[in-house]
């Protein structure tokens, strides 16, 4: 699939939000990839699933990982393309994120960390920290869409299915804050 057509997708499914959104990040934004919207197709989820995948495939990986919440769905449909388990991480009381659930890696177990959307990488980043304090070796990580143009540092190899430079803006230099435009939270964490 083209980055052409996964936005075509995105714009189809309601996915593509144009507006003024507050991001994960604390970053602000004239636009926003809903992925819960594009990945609630199961056909579609299982497509982006098998096309990351392929584009992230280390050979030993036993397990993909995801942050919860935006990271399940494609982190899931990856694993099952793969062949491997899968599980998540979620943030404890504190704001970290931790395996809870059960979910447990083996020391030096590769695994993979998949995301819906990354744009510092930050999420990723702490899920790989919460991955390796258990003993896990991080092979590599991917997104259906890199927001940062290429530049989030995550300390590993990564992919995507789109990369795009997204305007964001700091929330004390944000225009459309300035221009009086309601702020919009529709991600998953408030």
């Amino acid at each position: 699939m083209s980055q052409e057509e996964l936005l075509r997708l995105c714009q189809e499914r309601g996915a593509y939000l144009r507006g003024h959104f507050r991001l994960t990040s604390g970053m602000h934004s004239p636009e926003y990839l809903q992925c819960a919207r594009l990945l609630s197709d199961p056909q579609v989820a299982g497509r982006l699933g098998g096309e990351l995948a392929g584009r992230c495939a280390v050979p030993g990986v036993s397990f993909v990982a995801a942050p919860a919440l935006g990271g399940i769905i494609i982190g899931h449909e990856v694993a099952r393309a793969l062949g491997c388990r899968f599980l998540f991480t979620e943030r404890d009381d504190g704001g970290g994120m931790v395996l809870r659930r059960g979910f447990t890696v083996e020391a030096g177990e590769r695994g993979l960390v998949i995301e819906d959307v990354v744009t510092t990488g930050g999420s990723t980043v702490e899920t790989i920290r919460a991955l390796r304090a258990a003993g896990a070796e991080i092979a590599g990580a991917g997104s259906i869409f890199d927001r940062s143009g290429g530049r989030a540092d995550i300390g590993v190899p990564r992919a995507a299915l789109a990369t795009l430079d997204v305007v964001t803006y700091q929330p004390d230099a944000c225009p459309l804050c300035a221009a009086g435009e309601p702020v919009v939270k529709p991600g998953s964490r408030k």
